[in-house]
């Protein structure tokens, strides 16, 4: 599977015509500001992704929700086998694009069955948008067969920024406990080096926040939910063209309901 970016038609015009099955064709912006960082392909959604079709069974028929989703690269190949993946982000640009990005992919996904969402789901906000005239909002169907189906979460290189890592874990936690079944988090980061004044030294904060927020999680006394963290090993295949660096991670975070313990005849009062 490759992947084909707008900018440069690695097939060219020669290409055989049944060889477009294979392509993956994503709309994106080489080099953006901070602020629409979503419309670049990033390394760890193409580590993300690599996973999933590693992975194939996983995701096998499942409901799936991908959250800072981008321009929605490891949504659409997620979609390949899964049943239904919600694709998102914020932003109405943004999201467009992730639409088109669905549409240039029916081809993949149609085979399968699997169906791509896209829809807005800002970190920052505690309710999901219903309002039917703002684009991409959610509809009563929709949130129901989120909260009734979905056992995947998925995020790929959104750890850049202390205050939205901390949106992100606190929006995770937040569906988590409104999810019927027990799910899985996949999570895709890079660990960035950069040389910052404050310690005169090179370090990576993004990447320390990010690890101590999955410790926090783990450790958090919660009488519903138990999360466990987990690393995945790196060495599954490499499928897609992108330089798969040491510093590329993934993480799982498993969540289940706490039960607790029956009290027998003799102990009950």
């Amino acid at each position: 599977m490759i992947l084909m970016q707008e900018e440069d038609d690695i097939l060219g015009d020669e290409a055989e015509e049944g060889s477009t099955r294979d392509v993956i064709k994503i709309e994106h912006t080489m080099a953006t500001p901070l602020e629409d960082v979503g419309k670049q392909v990033w390394r760890g959604a193409l580590f993300l992704a690599d996973y999933i079709l590693f992975q194939w069974d996983l995701f096998r028929g499942c409901t799936i929700l991908e959250l800072g989703a981008g321009t929605g690269l490891a949504s659409i190949v997620a979609a390949t086998v899964a049943q239904t993946v919600y694709c998102t982000d914020v932003g109405a640009d943004l999201l467009a694009m992730c639409q088109r990005n669905v549409a240039l992919n029916s081809h993949l996904t149609a085979s399968g069955g699997g169906v791509v969402k896209v829809r807005e789901l800002d970190w920052l906000k505690d309710d999901l948008c219903t309002d039917p005239d703002v684009l991409f909002s959610w509809s009563e169907e929709d949130i129901s067969d989120l909260y009734n189906h979905t056992t995947i979460l998925l995020a790929a290189e959104v750890f850049y920024d202390d205050d939205l890592t901390d949106a992100l874990f606190k929006t995770l936690c937040r569906l988590a406990h409104k999810l019927k079944n027990a799910c899985t988090a996949i999570l895709s980061v890079e660990k960035r080096l950069n040389f910052t004044l404050s310690h005169l030294d090179v370090t990576c904060e993004a990447y320390d926040h990010f690890r101590s927020s999955l410790y926090r999680l783990e450790k958090l006394e919660d009488c519903q939910l138990r999360f466990a963290v987990e690393p995945v090993e790196a060495s599954f295949p490499q499928r897609l063209a992108y330089e798969r660096i040491p510093q590329l991670e993934l993480w799982k975070i498993f969540v289940e309901p706490v039960t607790s313990p029956i009290a027998s005849a003799s102990t009950a009062p």
